[in-house]
């Protein structure tokens, strides 16, 4: 009988404390309207901390984003790169794969089953999940209206890293002005708007900023701290085209060159556009440090070499980054994104080989990271802002090149066998459901599924730089296209879970399936901004 007492007792407390949870941090937060995925994500975060026994707070937050890094990219990129360090590939791990504590991310857009990347980061760094194509702003949003901005507009993480006297820093192998990187400063209808030649005219007449300026006008703090990556065109007026551009650039048109006029406003300032003058930079004497370093994206890391413009690599971005953010110990702390950009561009041409290099790059920065921050006060957390249908096929014998034809285990000679198709040819492990990459009759083809034109679209595909112009037979060659079950242009999204990997203080929080809007909320959490009426 006492037992049974002792039960409903302890039933009774666990109910209370729930409960209590949930009252505590739903409440109002002043200056926030109403909004249920920001309710929900303050419920989530209050129900990790409660796993916890001894809440551990971080000063500083390392976000890694790899851009379209599904679990199967993953997953081949560790095969990729043990096989390259001479293993069979299937045992080995990637550096963040080594981190103690991950979960699945649910990765939809309010209005899209499978998403785009200016919503899915959107969430990631508002707590907020909102429309496909826009940033910084929740769902009520009019696509390309610029009046319903200010009544939809969320707080992100870095505006209120800046409102607390803390560091901030971008990283990115694609435009700044791209998507993952815009999301976490900006504010519009579409994600498209990255110069004012991409406003429609009424926004321009009105003054609304686009992001290139909203990036350099930043109101928050002293502003962004660090920003690294490319797309210089969005920021200066009309050049001439970059290397190996089919198309003629993007440009201003109010003639501004606004890396020189950001750079004037306050002392300390540093613009760079050459890895060259990343090296030689004298942190010293850098309070706020603007690197641009490719017309458009970066170059892939397979191209890099022979880049006229001396790209630097995303390791290096990111070590140069983390040194300048923590001169004089940073004693608030820093916010940093790190985003693989280049890994999306490259499955949309459904070109696995560059995807996986992208990837290892990725795993590189996060060494590097973890080489320069303290282990006791940094929260590292890596994920992706969505997937791509990239599948691994067949069943290939243990160690086949991940890249090469599928070799089965052939039960009758006991040796690996070329495995073929029903049309009796061969096939790769790596393949795509949908893209360019399609091996389909000539005449069966449509129009465009072989080529990578600059398709007239509302978010500016980036198929116009170092990319296959047609698919090398070889399956491991750099320029080989994987094939693909549905013929299409361009390579889509997919909208499968991703991962989220987390280590440092606070990490035990990022556990279970999460929807992607409450990753926010357990960054927030594990900073213990909450604690101060801030943040959740």
């Amino acid at each position: 009988m006492q037992r049974a007492q002792r039960a409903v007792a302890l039933v009774c407390v666990s109910l209370l404390l729930v409960a209590t949870a949930g009252a505590t941090t739903t409440k109002a937060v002043a200056g926030r309207k109403p909004n249920p995925w920001f309710e929900a994500g303050q419920k989530r975060s209050a129900q990790a901390e409660a796993h916890a026994r001894e809440p551990a707070r971080a000063r500083n937050l390392i976000l890694f984003v790899g851009d379209g890094m599904g679990i199967s990219t993953i997953s081949a990129a560790r095969i990729f790169a043990g096989q390259q360090h001479g293993g069979a590939g299937e045992a080995h791990r990637l550096s963040f794969e080594r981190f103690p504590h991950l979960g699945l991310v649910k990765v939809y857009n309010t209005d899209q089953q499978v998403p785009d990347s200016a919503g899915t980061m959107t969430a990631i760094c508002s707590g907020v999940k909102t429309k496909a194509g826009v940033l910084g702003v929740d769902e009520s949003v009019v696509f390309d209206d610029y009046t319903s901005v200010e009544q939809s507009r969320v707080s992100t993480l870095f505006e209120q890293a800046e409102a607390r006297g803390i560091k901030t820093g971008l990283v990115s192998t694609a435009r700044l002005t791209h998507a993952t990187p815009a999301a976490c400063y900006a504010h519009a209808p579409n994600r498209a708007w990255e110069n004012d030649a991409a406003l429609p005219d009424a926004a321009r007449r009105a003054g609304f900023p686009d992001l290139a300026r909203q990036l350099l006008e930043f109101p928050h703090g002293d502003g962004i701290d660090v920003m690294l990556g490319g797309g210089r065109n969005n920021f200066v007026a009309a050049t001439s085209p970059g290397p190996g551009q089919t198309l003629p650039p993007t440009n201003r048109l109010d003639a501004r060159v606004l890396p020189i006029i950001w750079r004037h406003k306050t002392e300390g300032r540093v613009y760079l556009t050459t890895a060259r003058a990343l090296d030689a930079l004298d942190l010293a004497r850098t309070r706020q440090l603007l690197g641009l370093f490719a017309p458009e994206h970066l170059s892939f890391a397979l191209d890099r070499a022979a880049a006229t413009s001396a790209e630097p690599s995303l390791p290096q971005m990111t070590e140069v980054a983390l040194r300048l953010l923590q001169l004089e110990n940073a004693p608030q702390g820093f916010v940093l994104l790190v985003e693989g950009g280049r890994i999306d561009h490259a499955h949309h041409l459904n070109n696995a080989h560059r995807a996986l290099v992208e990837t290892i790059e990725l795993s590189k920065a996060v060494v590097r990271a973890l080489e320069l921050s303290d282990p006791a006060k940094t929260l590292v957390v890596v994920t992706a802002d969505h997937s791509h249908p990239l599948t691994l096929a067949g069943y290939a014998t243990r160690g086949n090149p991940i890249l090469g034809w599928v070799n089965e285990n052939d039960a009758a000679t006991q040796k690996p066998t070329l495995a073929r198709d029903g049309f009796g040819q061969p096939y790769s492990t790596l393949q795509y459901a949908a893209g360019p990459g399609n091996e389909a009759p000539s005449d069966a083809q449509p129009a465009g599924a072989k080529r990578f034109p600059h398709l007239p679209n509302r978010w500016r595909h980036p198929w116009r730089q170092t990319t296959p112009a047609t698919s090398d037979p070889d399956p491991q060659a750099a320029d080989h296209l994987q094939n693909a079950g549905v013929p299409l242009s361009i390579g889509v999204h997919s909208g499968e879970d991703v991962a989220v990997y987390a280590t440092g203080p606070g990490a035990y929080l990022f556990g279970g399936v999460l929807e992607q809007s409450a990753l926010y909320h357990l960054m927030v959490r594990a900073l213990g901004w909450n604690d101060d009426g801030g943040g959740d």
